[in-house]
């Protein structure tokens, strides 16, 4: 079992407040993601689950055990950071094998450990070799080995695909998640890539300034962000907010791929936007506009006949309202009728 509870977890670095007042939970077994820009606290927060780092206040536990005073050794999890951190001198099945010597784990267990463990990253044929002979998805699998040979009942991982080119990153996201699913042990994952959360994790944790902004999986918080922050942080191209056209300082918000260059069945508003520049992506096309509204983003698997000006239509079913607080509100039918009119009243 792995739960994991944060309960009016403080972080502060001198005079400097960090983490502050967070509550949360990461529940056995899942895939949990702590996602945000640089700064937001969550690699603090992996940090004081892991012991690296204590709280200045609050209590952490693992199933309902509190942990706070226990050293990093004896809390039954291992850390996968984003340097591999490997012994240069010894060999992929040393470095695997080392924290087992450390615990007096038998020989013979040690042995059968790593063989099994092994044959899942796919290491086996590389057990008499150096790090410096390995590739970076390599080295990286010889991290996660491991972490993984001491059984531990969480996995936390500190950006561990930063260092690998794009191609390796993808093939590696999908590693993590094989393995995952055979081990059904608690992840707990820190990144700044929204892609990465997006493709691995059951449960999301996107933070902003120490306090998390939104918890849920991947869908309900593309679908259904609750603030610009969420709207505009999860999705490539981020969402377009035009807050110049309605009262009281509502901002309305939708997604580049919901603006259609050609005309719909549903209900809609017409938008017309000068093409600034054009990017080709194989199956789709971004564009970038010029419009009344600012400057917005379209991404669509159609290609303009019009190079110079685009006609988009944009569904209501599509359209996010905030307040003027960033805060998500709900979509009324008087807000409906305001849209109509507002962007009647300026024309398309």
């Amino acid at each position: 079992m792995g739960a994991i509870q944060l309960r009016n977890v403080k972080k502060k670095f001198g005079s400097d407040v960090v983490i502050e007042n967070l509550n949360l939970d990461i529940a056995d077994g899942s895939f949990t993601v702590l996602v945000g820009p640089s700064g937001c606290g969550k690699s603090t927060t992996l940090r004081m689950i892991t012991g690296l780092d204590e709280p200045t206040s609050g209590d952490i536990f693992i199933d309902d055990h509190k942990i706070n005073d226990l050293t990093p050794g004896k809390r039954d999890i291992a850390m996968v950071f984003q340097n591999y951190a490997l012994y240069p001198t010894m060999t992929v099945r040393e470095n695997i094998e080392f924290g087992l010597e450390n615990k007096k784990v038998p020989k013979e267990e040690r042995k059968k450990r790593v063989s099994e463990i092994c044959e899942i990253v796919g290491l086996t044929e590389y057990l008499d070799r150096k790090p410096s002979t390995l590739s970076g998805g390599q080295r990286q699998r010889v991290a996660l080995a491991r972490a993984m040979v001491k059984q531990p009942k969480v996995f936390l991982m500190d950006e561990p695909l930063s260092n690998l080119d794009a191609k390796l990153r993808g093939q590696m996201r999908v590693e993590l998640i094989s393995l995952h699913k055979k081990l059904g042990t608690t992840f707990v994952y820190v990144t700044h890539d929204q892609v990465e959360a997006m493709s691995m994790a059951d449960d999301i944790v996107l933070m902003k300034d120490g306090y998390i902004v939104q918890q849920s999986n991947p869908r309900e918080l593309y679908n259904n962000p609750n603030c610009i922050y969420a709207a505009q942080f999860i999705g490539t191209p981020q969402m377009n907010v035009v807050d110049n056209i309605l009262p009281q300082g509502m901002k309305l918000g939708f997604r580049p791929e919901k603006m259609y260059l050609q005309e719909i069945p549903e209900e809609h508003i017409l938008i017309r936007a000068d093409i600034v520049t054009k990017e080709m992506l194989g199956a789709e096309t971004i564009y970038s506009l010029d419009s009344r509204y600012g400057r917005l983003t379209a991404k669509s698997e159609h290609e303009a006949e019009d190079e110079k000006m685009l006609s988009l239509s944009v569904p209501f079913s599509a359209m996010y309202l905030f307040d003027q607080e960033g805060k998500r509100i709900p979509m009324e039918e008087n807000h409906r009728q305001m849209i109509r009119e507002k962007f009647t009243e300026q024309g398309v």
